[in-house]
């Protein structure tokens, strides 16, 4: 009955995270010009210079003193003398005074005097003068000096991934080397005598190998490194050896399968042989996942996971643990969760917090969620789901219409 003596996420989270305390990522300068995609900001980044630092026109158009087009429309138009062009990526050499334009491109240098654009569209060409259907305020089509980003300013925060914006924000800031926190070390073992491999034709009572490559995937686009990966038979001694020539060079080691009751159970059993303290989780009070183990060893400062076979349990409680540990050691905020309303009623597990996945569908200005149900081991529960909700393990369940917040996977 030892099973039943479950930790809740929060508390799982709490042990988690108190293992984790000497594995805070270290950091590393990568280039800009290098994929950085999905990296994460291990320092605040500061912008060293305005951007832009000269005052650029927002559209093609003709540069001018406000005032000058003060009631200007399309039955009076307002004539201002053309006193030259500004000539894109070079300096506006030319100022102008009261009565004059000049044409200026898109992103071209504003001349001096100028305050505001008038768009081309609404302008005419009469000879030497420029005829303007439309009065500009102050301002007008115009970025100003350190509009994206004044020298000195937070561009970019700790914590922060970094995606194509992030990177394009980096670039206008001349910045090329950029601090990251490194993956955490993670080594991937799978467990069964049942396990095929993907290539291979599955025999009589054998299923193809699926966790291996889901928690790869998973766990590389959540800041992990996995140093490698092997699929191991249900042998007491194979499955020590493995895990324990795995600790010291990586930082977590996952075992999926072997941790739900059985004669098979051999992950606590491991786990508590070789590592000190050994398990201090057998068990989640979780509907996917309950069978799962936490261990920790001090000696050498690897966290161990053994979670359940089922391939959906298995992602599932590695993504409420393991990506969220991640995040917390890399100062990241949580991920904004999508409103929707329930298509059907659900019914919650009593003492267990229920994570369900869940399609949504678009239904005028707001998401329907759709439960996706099946069987912790049909992986086509997670391929079909957008994401997934949780229903709080001292609630009964959640009515339909009812409003909830979507995860996105």
């Amino acid at each position: 009955m030892k099973l039943l003596t479950v930790d809740t996420i929060g508390e799982a989270r709490k042990k988690l995270l108190n293992c984790a305390k000497n594995l805070s990522p270290g950091i590393e300068i990568i280039p800009v010009y290098e994929n950085i995609n999905n990296r994460v900001l291990a320092n605040d980044i500061y912008s060293p210079e305005d951007i832009p630092s000269f005052r650029r026109s927002a559209v093609d158009g003709y540069a001018l003193i406000a005032a000058d087009s003060a009631g200007a429309g399309e039955a009076a138009p307002v004539f201002l003398h053309l006193a030259g062009a500004v000539e894109m990526g070079k300096a506006a050499d030319l100022s102008l005074r009261r009565g004059e334009c000049a044409y200026v491109p898109t992103g071209g240098m504003l001349p001096g005097g100028a305050d505001a654009m008038a768009m081309v569209e609404y302008c005419e060409p009469c000879g030497n003068e420029i005829a303007v259907y439309e009065s500009a305020a102050v301002g007008n089509h115009v970025i100003r000096i350190g509009e994206d980003a004044r020298q000195g300013a937070l561009l970019l925060a700790r914590g922060v991934k970094i995606r194509a914006h992030e990177t394009g924000a980096l670039a206008a800031a001349g910045i090329t080397d950029v601090p990251v926190y490194k993956p955490l070390r993670m080594y991937i073992i799978s467990s069964g005598d049942e396990l095929a491999p993907p290539a291979a034709a599955a025999g009589p009572g054998q299923i193809r190998d699926i966790n291996t490559h889901a928690l790869r995937a998973l766990a590389e686009e959540n800041g992990y490194s996995i140093t490698g990966t092997q699929v191991l038979k249900d042998d007491t001694d194979a499955l020590e050896t493995t895990v324990r020539n795995a600790m010291p060079a990586n930082d977590i080691v996952v075992l999926s399968g072997g941790s739900s009751q059985g004669t098979k159970d051999l992950t606590e059993q491991t786990f508590s042989r070789i590592a000190r303290p050994g398990v201090f989780t057998h068990g989640l009070a979780i509907k996917p996942g309950k069978p799962s183990i936490l261990g920790f060893d001090e000696a050498s400062n690897t966290i161990l996971a053994g979670l359940p076979g089922h391939p959906v349990s298995a992602l599932m409680v590695f993504r409420v643990l393991f990506s969220w540990l991640y995040r917390q050691l890399s100062g990241q905020s949580e991920p904004f969760p999508v409103p929707a309303r329930l298509s059907c009623n659900i019914a919650g597990a009593p003492g267990r917090t229920t994570y369900q996945p869940v399609r949504l569908r678009a239904c005028e200005k707001s998401y329907i969620a759709e439960p996706v149900f099946g069987k912790s081991g049909a992986i086509s529960t997670l391929t079909n789901a957008d994401g997934y909700i949780v229903i709080d393990l001292n609630t009964e369940g959640l009515r339909e219409g009812e409003l909830t917040e979507v995860f996105l996977f």
